[in-house]
């Protein structure tokens, strides 16, 4: 059996229809429509929850499936979503909607000590769901004021949808393991035609799960031709830096879209830092111009993961993130050619890292050490525990 075949790992589902999504308007009007036609089961786990414009659109939506006698189950987390008014949670109650905080080991107005749910998911039914980086906020959507932020997702409908019920459904139980019998089953529904292979992968330090870190590595390490990475919040571990080098240095041709922008300065400045090492290492640069990015996204030849799991130690060793590995040609194409079109429209490549002043690599350099000592401290619990 070839190496490489994705059928060397078992825990793939076959049976399955994906779409790419694009963040802002066009992921709303497919979560709003996926929430709309639940009829049994629907749950969403999200790291931020606003009561904003796009915030009170979506809970209307939750509430009006709840009271036609859907189950509804919001799980968001207790740090990024705290900000909640009690009125918007009380509003979602009295529909009938469960909702609950993820629970840090402790949180306060501007610190948590703890994992944090850092994954984005919504699933109707165990038949069709939505996994990707897009949190509930105007952000992330296209309204009169904001223009979203770059970001994607994958709708799915099949077999994998009910894997990630069983996902969803046993973390709404509890934050810790409980047998599969007490996960409530939806009935079945009609399977996809297609065939597209998909699997759920998980990082969660508490269940020794490191599933996401896995496969980043184990899909650029089998990368023949190309990896293209679109990453926000960009400082990937020695593991898959060690890997991404292997790959240049064998001929693959690695390119990286960034932000030009970004939400956190310090972090931007800190990304820059990399420059000098990822163009010694003969891979291409591209700055995203237009606004923030906030994608989450590797395509690796016929291969692609895709969800909320950032190229960083706060992803790999700290926080509850969920992404789909999708293994086939077109799907790949697809996005392959969705970030061809963004590179040659939106972008800047970066070809030399003196184009920066030395005054401006010095602060680079700075926000570099601080970011990674940070990491180090937030991380280093997590390091011990494993």
């Amino acid at each position: 059996m070839n190496s490489r075949s994705p059928f060397t790992y078992p825990d793939y589902y076959l049976r399955n229809s994906l779409t790419l999504i694009r963040g802002g308007a066009p992921y709303f009007e497919v979560l709003e429509d996926l929430i709309n036609r639940a009829r049994h089961y629907l749950y969403l786990q999200v790291y931020i929850f606003e009561a904003d414009e796009t915030g009170n659109r979506i809970r209307k939506a939750l509430e009006r499936a709840a009271q036609r006698g859907v189950y509804v189950h919001v799980l968001a987390d207790g740090y990024a979503s705290q900000g909640l008014p009690e009125a918007f949670i009380k509003s979602l109650a009295e529909a009938g909607v469960h909702f609950r905080f993820f629970e840090p080991l402790y949180r306060s107005r501007y610190f948590y000590f703890g994992r944090r749910l850092h994954h984005k998911v919504t699933v109707a039914d165990g038949q069709r769901a939505l996994v990707g980086g897009i949190n509930i906020s105007d952000r992330y959507n296209d309204t009169t004021t904001y223009k979203a932020w770059l970001d994607w997702a994958v709708l799915a409908e099949g077999e994998v949808a009910s894997g990630l019920h069983n996902i969803c459904a046993a973390r709404a139980l509890s934050p810790w393991r409980i047998h599969p019998s007490r996960i409530p089953r939806p009935p079945a529904g009609k399977l996809p035609q297609t065939t597209m292979l998909a699997g759920i992968r998980v990082n969660d330090w508490v269940r020794g799960k490191q599933e996401i870190t896995l496969c980043y590595i184990k899909l650029i390490r089998q990368a023949r031709k190309e990896v293209l990475l679109m990453s926000s919040y960009f400082f990937p571990g020695l593991r898959i830096r060690r890997q991404l080098v292997r790959a240049a240095r064998r001929g693959v041709r690695v390119r990286v879209i960034v932000g030009g922008y970004s939400d956190v300065p310090l972090a931007r400045h800190a990304e820059r830092y990399m420059y000098r090492w990822m163009l010694k290492n003969r891979m291409e640069i591209y700055e995203y111009q237009r606004n923030v990015l906030h994608a989450k996204v590797a395509v690796c030849d016929d291969s692609v993961t895709i969800g909320s799991y950032n190229l960083n130690e706060i992803s790999e060793r700290a926080s509850v993130e969920l992404n789909l590995e999708v293994w086939h040609a077109d799907f790949a194409q697809t996005v392959r050619h969705r970030f061809e079109e963004i590179i040659s429209r939106d972008c800047t490549r970066i070809t030399s890292y003196e184009i920066f002043s030395w005054h401006s690599q010095a602060i680079q350099w700075l926000t570099y050490m601080v970011i990674r000592f940070l990491l180090f401290l937030f991380t280093f619990y997590f390091r011990q525990r494993e």
